[in-house]
This record gives structure tokens, sequence and C-alpha cells, in this order.
């Protein structure tokens, strides 16, 4: 395995470099690579090794799933940790921090992966080997050296006025009126709407109790707008789905997450507002209520946010704001 990675490095460094300074790189590359155990790739893991690793992955799993990770989640977790693992091809109580940065380094060339994705492979493996170590298998975590993987740091669409109302204008049922004043209103994750029921709204004062990450109750407000959208959808409706919202045909069957999704879609092609997908409300909701002086703690329990560093990153404001700003506090 060794040879091969020097030969790998070595070859793409040819054109590079002069065939004395590729020497010296190839006789460098073996002195460094003589300090790691680096295992053949071709060579089989122990059976007893790999029972090992997985029934530690699968405690591991368990713990998480009691701690009330989704499912989703929990799926992410055992592949990126089962590639990691059949990678490394080490008993994971011996994994080193230099396997992992090895892994990371190979992991980023061979798939191109942006510093985001690294950055969420470090910390599922860092999740992983603190667990370890918190139950004893490990005296130290090997990702405590790696840090975080600094990425640049974009300012994310939201939708404006007009392009709400764009999407407004093209709606052909009641339903998908009501759907975006909903997401819009409340900035509600687009899995909690769909599990919404009719018995969940109240009309009066305009809320709603939902089902949030970690099965967590929280309550959400919807505008007036929104209610009276709701009001006009659920009076055309001619089924006894409980269900908040349901397909436009028979069956009426509860409306899925993919349903909302192309249905965005469909809208922001047909009224020309671009990437409309659910979680852009919630942004856009988040935004406007940082922008009009909402207190950022109180926005935390409206998103129903664990940790305030995630409601934090809805708190980038454009630049306009900040001009505005400096026109108000400095001109």
């Amino acid at each position: 395995m060794k040879t091969t990675l020097i030969n790998e490095i070595c070859g793409r460094m040819e054109e590079h470099l002069t065939d004395s300074q590729n020497q010296l790189l190839r006789s460098n590359l073996q002195k460094v690579f003589q300090q790691f155990n680096i295992p053949d790739s071709s060579s089989e893991v122990p059976e007893q090794i790999q029972e090992t690793n997985i029934r530690l992955l699968n405690l591991f799993i368990a713990a998480k799933k009691i701690e009330g990770c989704s499912e989703n989640t929990l799926n992410y977790y055992s592949a990126t940790l089962l590639k990691m693992i059949g990678t490394i091809r080490k008993n994971v109580c011996s994994i080193e921090t230099d396997d992992i940065r090895f892994y990371l380094s190979r992991y980023q060339d061979i798939r191109g992966s942006s510093k985001t994705t690294l950055d969420n492979i470090r910390r599922i493996m860092s999740s992983f080997f603190i667990w370890l170590e918190n139950e004893d298998y490990i005296d130290k975590s090997p990702v405590r050296r790696i840090h975080k993987v600094k990425s640049t740091q974009f300012v994310k669409e939201t939708l404006s006025d007009e392009n709400l109302e764009c999407l407004r204008d093209h709606c052909c049922h009641p339903r998908d009126l009501a759907v975006i004043d909903m997401l819009v209103s409340t900035g509600i994750r687009v899995g909690e709407l769909v599990n919404l029921n009719r018995s969940d709204i109240n009309f009066t004062n305009r809320e709603c109790i939902v089902l949030g990450k970690g099965d967590k109750e929280r309550r959400v407000y919807f505008d007036a707008r929104a209610k009276i959208h709701l009001r006009q959808y659920l009076d055309v409706r001619c089924d006894d789905n409980n269900a908040l919202f349901v397909s436009t045909r028979s069956p009426w069957k509860r409306l899925s997450v993919a349903g909302v999704e192309r249905m965005l879609a469909r809208l922001g092609a047909a009224s020309q507002v671009r990437h409309v997908h659910p979680h852009k409300f919630r942004r856009t909701m988040a935004t406007m209520a940082i922008e009009k002086g909402m207190p950022i703690e109180q926005l935390q329990k409206l998103l129903g946010h664990t940790q305030i560093d995630t409601t934090l990153h809805y708190a980038i404001v454009n630049e306009r704001n900040v001009k505005l700003s400096h026109q108000k506090y400095i001109c």
C-alpha cells in the first residue's frame, strides 16, 4: 500500500519536477511513510476485528437513537462510519490521529468533496470516537487534534416580498396557497408541516403545536393571511382525512415531504423564482424576524433549535441592511 501511494504521488508530480527532484521526493516519502502503519488494501481484515468494529458501531447508533436522532440521521452516521471503518481497516480502538487525517485527505482527493462535507464527516467521526472514549473503550479520541475544516461562508438567498407574491399568483389550488403561507409565517420544517393534523390548528389564537427534531413539541404561530388561506382550503376539502394537508385528488393521502418539494419546484418554475424549496421559507421567516428586531433567543425557540449557534446561522444580515444601519447610527 505504501509503495502504491508513493508511486501515485510521484506520478502526479512528475510533470512539475525534474528527475532529481522527483527522486528526492520519492526518498522523503519513503522515510515519512515508514513512521505510519498503513495497511495493505488488498489484505483481509480478520473476522474478529470486523465483528468488534460492527458491534461497537451498532452500540453507538443505538445510543444516538436513544438520544432522539432521526432515522435519516442514524442512516447517515452509519453509512459514513462504515466507509471509514472499511477504508482504514483496523480495529476502531486502535485507530490513530494520522489514520483519520490520511483518510480525510484521501476522501477529499478521490471524491472532490467540499470543505463543508469534509467537516460533516469529521464531526460524525468525532462523535463516534468521543462516545468510545466516554464508554472507556479507548483512552482518548484520535479526532480531538483534528480541527474544524474551515469553509467559505456564503450569504444564502431568501425570498423577497415580490418573490412570495409571484409564487402566490401562480397557485392553482387553495392548498398550495395555504402551504406557502404556513411555511413563511411559522418557519416550520417541511417534515413538521406534513405531520400536522387538522386538530393541531388553533384558529382562535392562530397557533399550532408541531413535533420537531428529537420528538420535542413546540408552539408556533401563523399570521392572518395564513389563517384565511387555511380556512379557504379546509372549506373546499371533501375528505375525512385528519391530515392538515393532503393530495388534491382521490384518495386524498397525507401530503409527503417529496410532494411539497415537487409542488414548490413547480411553482418556482412557473413564476420564474429561482431555487424554491421548503427550507428557503424557513430561512426567509428567520431573516425577516431578525431584521425586524426579534431577540435571537425568541427566534431560537420558534425555530426549535437546541443550540443558539444554529440560530445564529440565520442571523447573517445582507449588505442593504448594513448600509441602512450605518446611515442610521454612524452618518
